[in-house]
């Protein structure tokens, strides 16, 4: 599998991870001008902003990890986007990360914060 095929496969185990826990997928792949977000789902009434990590090993880290500041900004403008574009004003938010570490999963919520950009 090339790195594409290999994010792609793990977007959507992520994405049926989720839905397993009871989420509901909204898009894939949320792609603007600034940036992308792997999912957006709804967990209740919260619209969760998913980032998407595969780690074979843990030699420099896990998933969660390699999420940078410039990274994080993106996603915030990405996010802040969506709910422009959607109107989805009224909701909680709530940023995540699925991380693959080998064959375990782990389900990070609330891995960055929105309140200084208003969310």
């Amino acid at each position: 599998m090339n790195k594409r095929e290999l994010g792609e496969f793990y977007e959507n185990k992520a994405a049926d991870y989720l839905t397993e826990h009871g989420c509901v997928i909204l898009k894939r792949n949320y792609t603007t001008k600034i940036g992308e977000i792997d999912l957006i789902c709804k967990d209740g009434d919260t619209i969760v902003f998913v980032e998407v990590k595969y780690r074979r090993t843990a030699d420099f880290g896990e998933g969660m990890e390699a999420v940078d500041i410039r990274k994080i900004r993106k996603m915030y403008r990405t996010a802040e986007i969506y709910v422009a574009k959607t109107q989805e004003q009224d909701c909680h938010y709530r940023f995540d990360c699925v991380s693959f570490l080998d064959h375990e999963t782990k389900w990070l919520k609330n891995v960055i914060w929105g309140d200084e950009f208003g969310f």
